[in-house]
């Protein structure tokens, strides 16, 4: 019923849940520096509001999820726009700067990234986790003339998916209460450096593991063991003081930028192996766009010509918004080469960032895509530019004003590379549930504008509350500020690559080590045996431990699970439960989370659930026995729902 797909209901409904997810993901970022992936919790949110009318498709249910997903996205923003604030350039956050950032880039997003969806959704092997998850979701949850699978399935399945919520929630309440700790770590020595053991109690990114596979664990194991069993104890080697500060210190300063360059090149690479799956695809959509044949909606993008007209408007309007932004600065008189390189800056790299991101959303989930990864080379690369052709002609005194040109205009390219990841992750959503391609892209479309109204008075308000640390013009109620972690970090990449301050050399490391997996990784497909991918590794050695440890423990659960239920007909039903409850995992975890951040702004209390204090003697204990149990007893009750 395809006149029940994109319905002015489901626009509506999108919206709205999309600026829910905006508000509390903007906090979390500027928080923790970690957003929560909106879609599958935007999924089960829609199907119950629907189903209690009693009405709408599973495709309906898509489309709000796709809204939501892609506004709740953009909140990603807030790794790069708050170091406006924090450099002095601005003192608040104007609501139409802000706004056209967001959408204009998010619009380009979407458009960048739809010729990409046949080489890389349609035509690729990628897993897509949070997209199948997703799927998943939506058809366990449809009406009984729109579900799949057998009679089993379509009775216990939406049971998995709540049990795994469930038991996530569960989890994430007890965490809250301090009762039960949410991470663990351990410091050690390392001959006469340092290392460390770090881990989170996060079911969500367990089941986040099962979904991604063995291949992309294994890959990121390689990558922490190169962080942190070589490079950590190498660089803090008769360092003094203590391991506990020291060592996550040189993670951060040190060993995050050999992940980097690890992950541009490994990028470079894709991208590379790309160019002829990607031009197929773009041959491959134009024809469609000119195909007569209603019968196939399924398969069908938005025109090629469309898309041309409506990034033409896009970039004139960035154009002009580059314009404003000059105004009245020491800049001004170098207005035009300047707006026409950010120009091309926008179309150039944003177009390398879509099918990166893209990339790499399929092989590893929006969650733990590593855009702020992408945030740091564009950063590099712009400030980079400006000092190599701009900075001698003005002198150092404009040294402030090239710093906020790069990260405004980079503050665009990230905006694409945030709705690259979520777009088809939700377009491979879409193909699973027989969704029309151009309608989901519409509705992309619709949820980057419903996001972009909401990002400028969240973050008025967290900045007139909290503020951001370096703000020379700080002047917020609470005394300690939001961190915003990699909003800290980009601004500072612009500061010290325009200042000659920044340490290439680990840049360089990181590519030497990229290069190196790569051909070990082209050895392995040669021998036909598991693959590592090389931007996996890349993510293993940028992201801290204690977000990768659970992916990788999750892929060997998941892998084991799989190899325990065996195959033939009741083995397949049992992997699909699987992984219905790896998605009821991330869905429990991330309402939870989105809760948990809401109570937070509105009780201006950072535990608002608290119910012993910070530092209870036996949380550590409690946290790691509830987290195994709760493992365990999951994966023990879902493997016997096959059962008539």
């Amino acid at each position: 019923m395809r006149e029940s797909e994109l319905t002015i209901r489901g626009c509506i409904l999108g919206a709205a849940i999309a600026a829910i997810f905006t508000a509390a993901n903007i906090y979390l970022g500027l928080k923790v520096g970690l957003t929560i992936a909106s879609s599958i919790p935007a999924a089960v949110i829609s199907m119950g509001i629907l189903r209690a009318l009693n009405t709408g498709t599973i495709r309906e249910n898509n489309i709000v999820q796709t809204v939501a997903s892609a506004g709740g996205t953009l909140s990603a923003i807030v790794f790069v726009l708050p170091g406006l604030v924090m450099i002095g350039w601005w003192r608040s956050f104007p609501f139409l700067e802000t706004f056209l950032v967001c959408a204009l880039g998010g619009t380009l997003g979407v458009l960048f990234s739809i010729p990409l969806r046949r080489a890389l959704v349609v035509n690729s092997p990628l897993p897509f986790p949070e997209g199948v998850a997703a799927a998943e979701v939506l058809k366990v949850g449809a009406r009984d003339e729109e579900a799949t699978g057998n009679a089993v399935e379509r009775e216990r399945g939406p049971f998995v998916v709540l049990y795994g919520a469930i038991v996530a929630a569960l989890m994430q309440v007890v965490t809250f209460t301090n009762v039960a700790a949410g991470t663990v770590a351990t410091f050690f020595r390392v001959g006469a450096g340092g290392s460390g053991l770090l881990g989170s109690y996060s079911l969500a990114l367990i089941g986040a593991g099962h979904l991604v596979g063995i291949s992309v664990g294994m890959a990121m194991l390689v990558g922490i063991l190169i962080a942190w069993g070589g490079a950590l104890p190498y660089l803090t080697a008769h360092m003094p003081g203590n391991l506990a500060d020291i060592v996550p210190q040189m993670r951060s300063e040190k060993v995050r930028f050999i992940g980097a360059g690890t992950i541009a090149v490994a990028a470079i690479w894709s991208l590379v192996r790309l160019v002829g799956p990607v031009a197929q695809g773009m041959i491959a959509t134009a024809r469609a766009g000119t195909s007569r044949n209603l019968e196939a909606p399924e398969d069908r993008d938005i025109p090629l010509w469309v898309i041309g007209l409506l990034s033409l408007g896009c970039l004139l309007a960035i154009g002009w918004l580059l314009q404003r932004f000059l105004a009245g600065g020491t800049l001004e008189h170098l207005g035009l080469p300047l707006i026409v390189g950010g120009v091309i800056f926008t179309v150039v790299v944003g177009g390398f960032i879509a099918t990166v991101a893209g990339y790499m959303a399929g092989l590893i989930g929006a969650s733990n895509s590593p855009v702020s990864g992408i945030g740091i080379l564009a950063i590099v690369s712009a400030a980079g530019l400006l000092a190599w052709f701009v900075q001698p002609m003005v002198g150092p005194d404009s040294t402030g004003a090239l710093v906020a040109f790069a990260l405004f205009a980079v503050a665009i390219v990230f905006s694409i590379a945030t709705i690259s990841n979520d777009n088809l992750q939700d377009l491979k959503t879409g193909q699973l549930v027989g969704a029309s391609p151009w309608r989901q892209q519409v509705a992309l479309i619709v949820g980057v504008i419903a996001g972009s109204l909401v990002i400028s008075f969240v973050l008025n308000m967290l900045n007139q509350a909290y503020g951001f640390p370096g703000d020379p013009n700080r002047a917020a109620i609470v005394a300690a500020p939001l961190q915003a972690p990699q909003a800290v970090l980009i601004s500072t990449l612009a500061k010290g690559v325009l200042g000659a301050g920044l340490d290439w050399n680990l840049i360089g490391i990181g590519a030497a080590i990229g290069a190196v997996m790569i051909a070990i990784d082209e050895a392995l497909g040669g021998m036909k045996l598991m693959r590592l991918p090389p931007l996996a590794v890349g993510i293993g050695i940028y992201l801290p431990m204690d977000a990768t440890s659970p992916v990788i423990l999750g892929a060997i659960i998941g892998w084991l699970y799989n190899g325990a239920v065996g195959r033939g007909p009741q083995g397949e039903i049992l992997k699909r439960f699987g992984v219905l409850l790896a998605s009821g995992f991330i869905v429990g975890e991330s309402l939870l989370g989105i809760l948990n951040a809401g109570l937070i702004v509105s009780t201006d209390n950072p535990t608002p659930l608290a119910l012993v204090p910070a530092d209870f003697a036996q949380a550590g204990v409690i946290g790691a026995v509830l987290f195994g149990a709760l493992i365990l007893i999951s994966y023990a009750w879902v493997s016997r729902q096959a059962r008539a």
